[in-house]
């Protein structure tokens, strides 16, 4: 019987694999024989190093800083895509999301340039009938007291699921998402480098961990499979329970 999760002779773009959950995903995808592309705000796949968190060994880059408006438009696609995942993120702590220049600037990346990446890879996606993942929060689904940028990007993130989900379905797309927990990266370090914020965290969450980009991984390659065929404008959280309460 055919695996389902061998992803052999398919091409995947993980739009900010470079690290964190994206590197996580991308090389899930790779070791199940994907031919995975990534992108990165860096010039040059050297600027990125293993004790930063990042692993570009057998992927392929190409920088994309999509905090530029229209920067993803300059990326050279692969001719085909089977496969998109939408990683990127950011987020300002400090309360400068409050203000109009830290606003503009998380909304930016986590919402506006969601919809200029999906714009781009739609015809390549139909053309194989493709799998479209967009990368969220949990954070969507609870107020965030010093981020109100980020959390109502993540909710913009997962409402813009359904509504391409139901746009492009007739063409072949399938669009769902993935809405991770806690997992240590640079974006959750104010948390993560804190013991007694970390123990706190865990404390919450059911599974009695942190999550990991491995585990995202196994999320995004079950939505991309045969296994979820069926799996039409839905995002999963991957949160170890912690939103359960």
């Amino acid at each position: 019987m055919t695996d389902p999760l061998d992803f052999t002779d398919k091409t995947v773009l993980v739009v900010g694999g470079t690290s964190g959950i994206g590197n996580g995903i991308a090389h899930g995808f790779r070791e199940r024989g994907a031919n995975v592309h990534v992108t990165g705000t860096r010039a040059s796949a050297d600027d990125y190093s293993a004790e930063e968190g990042s692993d570009l060994s057998g992927l392929t880059f190409q920088r994309a800083d999509v905090s530029e408006p229209g920067a993803f438009d300059a990326v050279a696609l692969p001719d085909r895509l089977d496969v998109v995942v939408l990683c990127q993120g950011t987020v300002r702590y400090r309360r400068e999301e409050f203000e109009r220049e830290g606003w503009d600037a998380v909304m930016e990346v986590n919402l506006n340039s969601l919809m200029d990446c999906a714009r781009a890879v739609r015809p390549r996606l139909a053309d194989g009938g493709g799998s479209l993942i967009i990368v969220s929060s949990v954070g969507a689904y609870h107020a965030m007291i010093g981020n109100p940028a980020y959390a109502a990007s993540k909710a913009g993130a997962v409402s813009l699921v359904g509504s391409l989900a139901q746009a492009w379905a007739g063409e072949g797309i399938r669009v769902n998402g993935i809405a991770p927990g806690l997992v240590p990266t640079k974006l959750t370090k104010v948390t993560t480098d804190s013991e007694q914020r970390t123990a706190g965290a865990v404390a919450r969450i059911p599974a009695g961990r942190m999550g990991t980009p491995q585990d995202m991984a196994g999320a995004a390659m079950y939505l991309a499979s045969p296994l979820a065929d069926y799996v039409v404008g839905q995002t999963i959280r991957v949160d170890g329970g912690m939103t359960l309460s």
